[in-house]
C-alpha cells in the first residue's frame, strides 16, 4: 500500500524522535493513503515552521506488518476513538500513552479539532462533541510508533 508524508523537507531516514507530542496518535511517524491530504498538510507544515519547501515523500508500507505486530485500528469517528485521541493529545511527555507499534484511525482534521477544543474547554459534552463530529468527512492515517513498526515502511 502506499502511503503519503506531507512535511517541509523530504524524508530520507524516519527519526521517530522528530515527532512532536501530543498529537492523536502519540509522538511518532505519520502517513495517510490520500496523496491531497499529504499536499495539504505540506502547507500546513511550511507555515508552522516557517520555512522550508513543501515535499511530499512516498513510501511502500508492507501490510503483512498489520498481522506481526501490535495494531490498533478504529474503523470512523467512535467514541473509543475519540478517547484515545484525547489521551494521546493531553499527553505532553516522551513516554507514549499506549503501547501500540501501528494505530490506524482517523484524523482529527481542522474542523474536528474544532470540537475537541470545546470538549476540553468544557463548552460542550461527550456525547454533543460525538453527535458534532458524526458527519465529518474520514480521511484515515497510519501511525508509526516504534522502530520495529518503521522496518515495514520504505520510502520509494
Amino acid at each position: 500500500m502506499k502511503l503519503y508524508h506531507g512535511s517541509n523537507v523530504e524524508i530520507d531516514v524516519i527519526d521517530l524522535n522528530r515527532g512532536r507530542r501530543g498529537k492523536d496518535f502519540g509522538k511518532g511517524f505519520y502517513a495517510n493513503p490520500d496523496y491531497m491530504q499529504a499536499v495539504e498538510f505540506c502547507s500546513n507544515v511550511v507555515r508552522r515552521e516557517g520555512g522550508g519547501v513543501p515535499t511530499v515523500t512516498s513510501f511502500e508500507f508492507d501490510e503483512s506488518a498489520l498481522e506481526k505486530l501490535n495494531v490498533k485500528r478504529f474503523d470512523g469517528y467512535t467514541k473509543e476513538w475519540a478517547e484515545f485521541i484525547l489521551m494521546n493529545r493531553s499527553n505532553n511527555s516522551d513516554v507514549s500513552a499506549h503501547q501500540y507499534d501501528i494505530v490506524i484511525g482517523p484524523i482529527a482534521d481542522d474542523g474536528v479539532g474544532t470540537q475537541i477544543r470545546r470538549l476540553t474547554r468544557g463548552f460542550i459534552t461527550f456525547d454533543v462533541f460525538l453527535e458534532e463530529i458524526k458527519h465529518s468527512k474520514v480521511t484515515y492515517q497510519y501511525f508509526f510508533g516504534t522502530e520495529e513498526a518503521l522496518t515495514y515502511l520504505k520510502k520509494i
